[in-house]
């Protein structure tokens, strides 16, 4: 059996809503197409209570919170900080054997990753680091807020230093947002002229708007993506999915 594909959701920094893109994403196809076995993946998590918890009170996953999360810190710090305080190191194998485990029973695995690129994985390592390394490609999620646009072309600047592959970015809606706010804050024209990447769409606001098992509304808000270009291995081999 071919292990099943894996994609990145990272940001230009955090608390840009990578966890709602991610989320809205595994809606989509829990609502489009029930038959696909999904994923949602963690490697690192920083603080009491984070991405987890959110998934597992959002959705009614098979998987245990160590398949969602292996590796987690009571601390909200950059990881290897967090296990310095808790005398600990950081060990990758058991996010590499965890990954590979679902991997092997999954058609697609939904990573999470923590922070932008250049966020600190370990002492030596950053994110952009761990997914050169294991050949993972990735997404952007780009906020639209005043900043976002400079962010997101440092963040694939270092992308294309470390050669990954970069599918293209999402703008996120963190509050509701006009039209004014996507064309000056992230605007899609800019954004891909400086980047040379393509802006996939926009999840609107979703925030206080979803309630747990609130699949249509998340699977609505990814709906507009261009989902083809995120996930060709899956989307583009005639899977037929089903509407809502």
């Amino acid at each position: 059996m071919t292990p099943g594909p894996v994609v990145l959701i990272t940001g230009t920094d955090t608390e840009v809503g990578k966890t709602w893109v991610t989320s809205a994403l595994f809606a989509y196809f829990q609502a489009h197409a029930p038959k696909l076995r999904v994923a949602l993946f963690k490697p690192l998590q920083s603080g009491a209570v984070g991405d987890q918890e959110h998934y597992h009170w959002l959705f009614d996953l098979e998987q245990s919170p160590a398949e969602v999360n292996p590796v987690s810190f009571q601390a909200p710090l950059a990881p290897p900080l967090a296990a310095a305080l808790e005398n600990k190191e950081i060990d990758l194998a058991p996010i590499w054997q965890t990954l590979q485990h679902l991997r092997a029973n999954y058609d697609l695995v939904l990573m999470e990753g923590i922070g932008g690129l250049g966020s600190p994985i370990t002492w030596e390592w950053t994110v952009a680091d761990l997914v050169g390394a294991w050949r993972i490609p990735i997404v952007l999620v780009v906020p639209v807020r005043l900043g976002a646009m400079g962010q997101a072309v440092a963040n694939l600047a270092l992308a294309r230093e470390k050669k990954l592959t970069v599918r293209g970015l999402i703008r996120n809606c963190l509050t509701p947002c006009t039209d004014m706010q996507l064309a000056q804050w992230a605007n899609p024209e800019l954004l891909e002229t400086l980047t040379h990447r393509p802006v996939l769409g926009t999840l609107p606001y979703l925030g206080k708007n979803v309630e747990k098992d609130d699949i249509p509304t998340l699977a609505n808000a990814a709906a507009n993506l261009q989902l083809e270009a995120l996930f060709p291995e899956i989307l583009g081999t005639g899977l037929e999915l089903h509407h809502l």
